[in-house]
């Protein structure tokens, strides 16, 4: 999501319209991999070739972390502009676009209890480098984790007018994590 989101912007990309939340964070789920493994190895057997990359990213995907009970998965599509090249199988099997902007779209799938967020990108672009630089590098880090969890705790004390505006209040922390694990914009 591009920084500095106004009401107008954000409702532009989102199919749905923005939704006021609360966001929940529970503690870590060891039975979120085991979720992100049987969606992935779905992702795989029906997109095939298609999908690039297939990789668990966001809170859910660092052992220790609280986070929002969802599941993060980025794939690798070469060209997510290309909606007939893919969307129709991935709508198949239950996702639904929720977010469409240049190389970027975000479905969601799953019941309510076992939500999970697919974000199709092409696999070297610069979103999803930056996915798995921070991922690693919560994994890696104590302190790094600490913090992250810190900031989104005090950030889920508020109401949101989407969960878009709370994920760009933690953007400041993201880039001082990321530029600790080596990225360089």
């Amino acid at each position: 999501m591009p920084e500095g989101l106004t009401d107008d912007g954000l409702a532009a990309m989102l199919v749905r319209g923005l939704r006021p939340t609360r966001v929940t964070l529970v503690e870590h789920d060891p039975r979120w991999a085991d979720r992100f493994g049987a969606r992935a190895a779905e992702l795989r057997r029906v997109l095939g070739e298609r999908a690039r990359l297939v990789e668990h990213v966001g809170s859910t995907s660092v052992p220790g972390l609280a986070a929002k009970p969802i599941v993060d998965i980025v794939v690798g599509i070469d060209d997510p502009d290309d909606e007939q090249a893919y969307l129709p199988d991935l709508e198949a099997i239950g996702y639904d676009l929720r977010v469409r902007e240049s190389q970027h779209r975000c479905l969601r799938a799953g019941d309510p209890d076992e939500p999970v967020n697919l974000h199709c990108y092409p696999p070297e672009h610069a979103e999803t480098r930056k996915y798995l630089v921070f991922r690693d590098r919560l994994r890696s880090s104590p302190e790094d984790r600490e913090r992250y969890e810190s900031v989104k705790r005090d950030l889920a004390q508020r109401e949101w007018r989407d969960v878009n505006f709370y994920a760009e209040a933690k953007g400041p922390v993201i880039r001082e994590i990321l530029a600790r694990g080596g990225w360089t914009d």
